[in-house]
């Protein structure tokens, strides 16, 4: 920890944390000076980042290559109407000066990738995964998985909703506890563990063939930002090896246990991906034959 001090402000911005004994000031210290990287700020990430931003999450990073379609403003409520052509990092930027200055946001108009994603992910300490399509969940899990990154998934379609977080702590899985070695079953499940393989293209469509509940990603979103200042807290059950479904239409929330797999390719007993250069992530994101 180092000496930030809170000041007259701060005590009055964050004061209903700041008076709570399971975080107090020294909790808020630790949100201030976390790192998170929101990927895709769209109907998942709006309200991440919102919630993120107020929370004082001294480091926001935002990753997004699209631009604020008119369509999108009816889940996606960081942007607004006057933000339409715009790119969203820059519009999500934008909301979240206004709301704190506390928050350092740093914005990437890119779709992230096996080239840029060491750049992208390395220097954060928790990512949240507000991404909308399989590519980018695989290459994110066995990213974070590789480097020990915490993962907080969350995934959207239609009037339900799953969340779940990884925090690939794989302190178990080298038998001393030093955490040397990330490779080898630990613990800590991962998203490979939950789903294996991808579906094949086009068998699952998107809100724009489908359409998706505008509120829908409201809650889910902030579930997962929950998740994060949880991790950042170290305070609170996260939900490791739990995935949380929640229905709107019924208004129903179930939770179902899932194991770290042995056989998995990134996080078991003999992992075949040892890079995400080894794995071919557009398609079924299946591992590559050379």
């Amino acid at each position: 920890m180092s000496d930030l001090r809170l000041d007259a402000t701060q005590l009055d911005r964050y004061s209903r944390h700041v008076i709570m004994d399971e975080i107090g000031p020294e909790g808020q210290k630790r949100l201030l000076e976390g790192s998170v990287l929101v990927v895709g700020a769209g109907g998942l990430g709006s309200p991440a980042i919102q919630y993120l931003a107020a929370a004082g999450i001294g480091r926001l990073g935002i990753v997004d290559d699209d631009a604020v379609e008119r369509s999108n403003l009816q889940r996606q409520i960081v942007h607004g109407d006057a933000d339409v052509g715009r790119p969203k990092v820059e519009s999500a930027a934008d909301y979240v000066a206004t709301l704190n200055p506390d928050v350092d946001v740093e914005t990437y108009e890119t779709r992230l990738t096996a080239a840029n994603v060491a750049d992208l992910v390395d220097d954060h300490d928790v990512v949240l995964d507000a991404s909308d399509n399989f590519a980018t969940r695989y290459l994110l899990n066995d990213h974070c998985v590789l480097t020990g990154t915490p993962l907080s998934h969350g995934a959207i379609y239609r009037f339900e909703g799953q969340i779940t977080t990884f925090t690939n702590d794989r302190s178990s899985a080298d038998g001393d506890g030093d955490g040397d070695d990330t490779s080898g079953a630990g613990e800590s499940p991962c998203y490979r563990c939950l789903f294996p393989e991808a579906p094949e293209p086009g068998t699952v469509p998107d809100c724009a063939t489908t359409g998706v509940l505008g509120v829908l990603p409201g809650t889910v979103g902030c579930i997962q930002a929950t998740e994060v200042v949880k991790y950042l807290l170290g305070n609170g059950e996260l939900l490791e090896g739990r995935l949380l479904m929640y229905d709107a239409m019924d208004m129903s929330f179930e939770t179902v246990e899932y194991r770290a797999n042995p056989a998995c390719p990134v996080c078991g007993d003999e992992p075949e991906i040892e890079s995400v250069e080894d794995v071919a992530y557009e398609g079924t994101c299946e591992i590559s034959a050379d």
